[in-house]
């Protein structure tokens, strides 16, 4: 067994959190051994704690398998929907409609480009997935990027199973407990068993009304975002049909404009027109007022010599008297 783990690269002293994550970076059908390999390891070394807490670690599906290689793999197209879902949830905190408004507009091609990307991953590594899976992928994503608590847990890789998301919460995912801050050795004398179920019942207990809390928070914060987010949405389409409208205005002011400026085309041709049939008028009265100064000319200078010519003849006749 130890050779085995060696060859995969564990041994049984291997922290916790490292441990987690290479046993959710390998395909589903090589969990369940290594799992069991590390936690009888630890168990063997004297560490029942940790290998308690190996051993409790869950298989993941084939879908939360896909979207964990997605996470590792591709990690800077999951971190453009983790950023969208951050710049999401400061929008709603700030109550920023346009920004709302705006990310609500990338979310569904983005999710969309990573579903396709979660499954490429998936057929990478040999396990295609079937059709349906998309609407679990679609669901995971959606809720990492509603809930800050989920977009961690999918940046980790580790799920174990889809993120459900019906409108109000996405669905708790089993986690690996936080280690405790000192490993304690066990202790050679164990409780007793009724002062070990009353500790036991305890715990659940606690963890369950803290769960709950969890969860009822959890519900408010995702209402209040999806109701800023409606009306943000609301908003930006009121925007969108005042935009409509302004278009519509915009492009009968446009035909209004373009008929006048084809109006005034029409009257400066027409003035041009004009102007040169004045300038051909008064061309023609200038020739005419010329040519009658020269015939006022010639008349006052024919006149002339008729009366030089009837003096002359005057004088004639008085000199044959």
């Amino acid at each position: 067994m130890l050779e085995h783990q060696e060859e995969l690269g564990y041994t049984w002293s291997v922290d916790f959190d490292e441990a987690a994550d290479r046993l959710y970076g390998m395909v589903p059908e090589e969990f369940t051994s290594a799992r069991d390999a590390l936690a009888k390891e630890a168990k063997a070394a004297g560490d029942a704690a940790l290998a308690k807490r190996i051993k409790a670690l869950r298989k993941p599906t084939v879908v939360a398998w896909a979207v964990n290689r997605t996470a590792r793999e591709r990690s800077p197209e999951l971190g453009r929907l983790l950023d969208l879902g951050r710049r999401l949830r400061e929008a709603w905190r700030g109550q920023d409609a346009d920004a709302l408004a705006e990310a609500g507009r990338e979310r569904t091609p983005l999710v969309a480009r990573l579903v396709r990307s979660v499954r490429e991953a998936a057929e990478e590594a040999g396990h295609p997935l079937a059709p349906a899976a998309d609407l679990e992928i679609e669901q995971t994503l959606d809720a990492a990027v509603v809930d800050e608590e989920a977009a961690e847990q999918v940046r980790l890789g580790q799920l174990t199973r889809p993120l459900s998301y019906s409108g109000f919460t996405p669905a708790p995912v089993v986690r690996p407990a936080p280690e405790p801050a000192a490993r304690t050795k066990p202790t050679p004398k164990a409780e007793p068993e009724a002062e070990r179920h009353a500790g036991d019942e305890e715990r659940r207990e606690r963890e369950r009304r803290e769960t709950e809390r969890r969860e009822a928070e959890r519900r408010r914060r995702i209402e209040n975002l999806e109701n800023a987010l409606a009306e943000a949405e609301q908003a930006a389409q009121e925007a969108e049909r005042g935009r409509a409208d302004w278009e519509a205005e915009r492009a009968e002011a446009v035909r209004e404009h373009d008929r006048r400026a084809a109006k005034v085309e029409t009257l400066t041709a027409r003035l041009a027109k004009a102007k040169d049939k004045l300038n051909a008028a008064e061309h023609r009265l200038e020739v005419a007022r010329r040519e009658e100064t020269n015939a006022e000319r010639a008349a006052r200078s024919a006149r002339q010599r008729a009366e030089q010519a009837r003096a002359t003849l005057d004088g004639a006749r008085s000199a044959d008297e």
